[in-house]
């Protein structure tokens, strides 16, 4: 079998990572100028637990947009997972289930959920060459459908007190429970695409996806895998937002994967695949959570924050066509 390697941060990628944190940096200046309040703890406090949000989604789209796919069902499958959840440990309080039974129950009903969707959707675009658009388009609508119909389009709101506990937990006095988790998660996902056969299966498969099976690279496999890591980061997002917030709303995700798609292509990953990293990702994520609270607190009106951040992601995608036009 042919060797494989996961690019390795590349000058050029690291001078792109680079001019991707200093647009960070210029946001944060620019906010902190039209309101001081912008550099408060909470303010700070609030902008991180919203990027976990986003950050967790764009996790997921990373992977899979370095094989040159996409997922746009996550937001939606984030939201299925989380009223899961919610429903299995409402029956639990219902029926005086301890919370030691339940909670671990619902955790997995959760996850198991968010995997289900993403081995759906890999099996569609695999099995049955449904492009990854259309595919995951379809279990947008499939998710969100089944979100209102196994919750009666009604939050879900009988839960243990003791999940806000948890969930909005303070470490080490400014470390929040989503933060932490959220880190987790990033150095899990780093490890996974820099240090193991995933990564650079990923990578191989993004860049060049008949070279990668004729290299002996199961490709119907690994797109499966992908989408059902895809689906289980979706399902973790869900189940941290039911903990924080102590309810389960049907409206749970609604239009979260526009943000982790501006996210990721910030980021620097590419659209056409094989290119992009973690830490790119993480600063997208950063970059619009620091936009949408710096909007709010620059009195922007909330439909104009949907419009910055589409226009953000047709400028990244202007800019991706560029790079890769200069690459050939």
């Amino acid at each position: 079998m042919t060797s494989l390697n996961v690019p390795v941060h590349p000058l050029r990628q690291r001078v792109e990572d680079f001019w991707i944190f200093g647009v960070l940096v210029l946001l944060i200046v620019i906010f902190g100028i039209i309101n001081p309040v912008f550099f408060s703890v909470d303010n700070w406090n609030n902008t991180s637990t919203f990027m976990t949000d986003t950050l967790l989604l764009a996790l997921a789209e990373t992977v899979v947009i370095l094989t040159a796919g996409i997922d746009l069902s996550v937001g939606a499958n984030m939201g299925l997972s989380s009223i899961v959840f919610a429903l299995i440990l409402e029956y639990g309080m219902d029926h005086g289930i301890s919370h030691w039974v339940t909670v671990p129950l619902g955790i997995a009903g959760g996850l198991l959920t968010g995997v289900l969707v993403g081995f759906i959707n890999g099996f569609l675009i695999t099995r049955w060459k449904i492009t990854p658009f259309i595919s995951t388009l379809g279990m947008l609508g499939v998710c969100t459908g089944m979100t209102f119909i196994i919750c009666n389009g009604t939050s879900v709101t009988n839960l243990p007190s003791e999940l806000g506990t948890a969930g909005n937990y303070i470490i080490l006095g400014f470390i929040s429970f989503s933060v932490l988790i959220t880190a987790l998660a990033v150095a899990w996902i780093y490890i996974l695409l820099t240090k193991t056969r995933f990564g650079r299966y990923t990578y191989a498969i993004g860049s060049n996806v008949e070279a990668a099976s004729r290299a002996g690279i199961n490709v119907k496999s690994h797109l499966t895998k992908v989408y059902v890591l895809s689906g289980f980061l979706a399902a973790l997002a869900g189940i941290i937002i039911v903990m924080r917030f102590v309810n389960g709303s049907p409206l749970t995700g609604s239009h979260t994967e526009l943000n982790a798609v501006a996210a990721v292509v910030i980021g620097g990953t590419s659209l056409f695949g094989g290119r992009g990293s973690i830490w790119g990702s993480v600063v997208g994520a950063a970059i619009i959570a620091v936009l949408m609270t710096g909007l709010v607190l620059a009195h922007v009106q909330v439909y104009w924050q949907i419009v910055a951040v589409g226009a953000i992601i047709v400028l990244a995608v202007y800019v991706d066509q560029l790079r890769s036009k200069s690459k050939r």
